[in-house]
């Protein structure tokens, strides 16, 4: 019972901290946000995001876990997303597109996010990849926790939220086909990637001494259908850019960047 109760209270604390964390994040990003009024959006949200992920970093240095910033992935695309909607755009000029996009993305963001809350266990809880470079970089940890760990990552969502600039608040065309074969992808690499995180979940469950490897289910068709499912969210998002405005191509480098982080052998943090 008192164990039960311990381990209550380091959740408590640990998810307190978090809690803190991400709001003073958030303070962060819209005082530099605010600072930085009168520049074009997109430069506004890439020095407010990478300020922003500072905070998570201290955290992760003062408590020794860098998954402080696990789920900055899944977060930072929400206040994004929504000030590109509805502090740039008149809000007479919201479209169904802009609704349905907004509501993918919260949709997604938010279940990425209870998917992490669900399996973290607290401050003692550090992904494997990350304390195995911690053992391994000792005293240089510090700077592969913040360049490879935190600022990396943050600076791959915020090449791949570019293609939320034009289908949210720049948007030139109606809704159209390439808006449906978008909503495909999008809705779609949700419904795997759900799928997939349930389906490891139960086999952790039902498998739990280590070395056993999942091949059931979506996981039998592909070594990793949720980070498949990530990468096809990131061009479905693509997708709908082209078909508010075409001319905005050039946000292909989002998911390309989405694609290599998540290709074999090109990041440390790749593989479950």
């Amino acid at each position: 019972m008192e164990k039960t109760i311990s381990i209550a209270e380091n959740l408590t604390k640990a998810f307190s901290l978090c809690t803190l964390a991400y709001l003073l994040s958030l303070a962060v990003a819209l005082f530099v946000g605010h600072s930085l009024d009168g520049h074009h959006p997109i430069i506004i949200v890439f020095w407010a995001d990478l300020t922003a992920t500072l905070v998570p970093y201290l955290f992760s240095r003062l408590f020794g876990n860098a998954s402080f910033y696990d789920a900055y992935w899944s977060l930072a695309p929400l206040p994004i997303a929504l000030y590109w909607m509805f502090g740039i755009a008149p809000i007479n000029v919201i479209t169904a597109r802009k609704i349905l996009i907004l509501s993918l993305v919260l949709f997604w963001g938010l279940r990425l996010t209870w998917n992490w809350v669900s399996q973290w266990r607290g401050l003692k809880d550090e992904d494997w990849r990350y304390s195995e470079l911690r053992k391994k970089y000792r005293s240089w940890f510090w700077i592969i926790d913040l360049v490879g760990i935190e600022m990396m990552p943050t600076i791959i969502v915020f090449l791949g939220c570019l293609s939320l600039y034009p289908s949210l608040s720049e948007s030139k065309n109606a809704f159209n086909i390439l808006d449906v074969i978008a909503l495909i992808f999008t809705a779609g690499a949700i419904v795997i990637e759900t799928t997939a995180d349930e389906q490891l979940k139960r086999f952790k469950k039902k498998f739990p001494r280590p070395g056993e490897i999942i091949n059931r289910g979506f996981w039998a068709y592909s070594r990793h259908p949720n980070y498949l499912g990530e990468i096809i969210f990131w061009w479905g998002l693509y997708i709908f850019a082209l078909a508010a405005s075409p001319a905005y191509w050039w946000t292909i480098v989002g998911p390309v960047a989405v694609t290599t982080l998540f290709s074999p052998g090109q990041y440390p943090f790749n593989g479950e």
